[in-house]
């Protein structure tokens, strides 16, 4: 069983940082992309940012220059640097990875999300 946990979610001042991270754990053999998305009442999940094995990095234009997406492949973690914080960006935000077991079978895996308020 693979799972992701989520951490780091919270209140913060407008302006403000806050830093996330995305443990992976389970019968794991390996992870390709494993990326950030984010939602609010009423909409539809929103892609924030993902970043390839060798540390390729890809941002939502709403984020790039404020986030940062990092990862630790030893430690199968992925983590999400928010800096310049908004209150727009108010939201729960959900790790994704596309994880292969060691049954060899691959699918897209969700966190249960972490909730990140940004007061103004």
């Amino acid at each position: 069983q693979v799972q992701l946990v989520e951490s780091g979610g919270g209140l913060v001042q407008a302006g403000g940082s806050l830093s996330l991270s995305c443990a992976a754990s389970g019968s794991i053999f390996s992870i390709d992309n494993m990326g950030w998305y984010r939602q609010t009442p009423g909409k539809q999940r929103e892609w924030v940012a993902t970043i390839t094995p060798d540390g390729t990095t890809n941002y939502a234009d709403s984020v790039k220059g404020r986030f940062s997406i990092s990862r630790d492949n030893a430690k199968n973690t992925v983590y999400l640097q928010m800096n310049s914080l908004k209150p727009e960006d108010t939201a729960v935000y959900y790790c994704n990875a596309y994880i292969r077991d060691r049954r060899n079978y691959a699918m897209n895996y969700w966190g249960k999300g972490t909730l990140v308020t940004v007061s103004s």
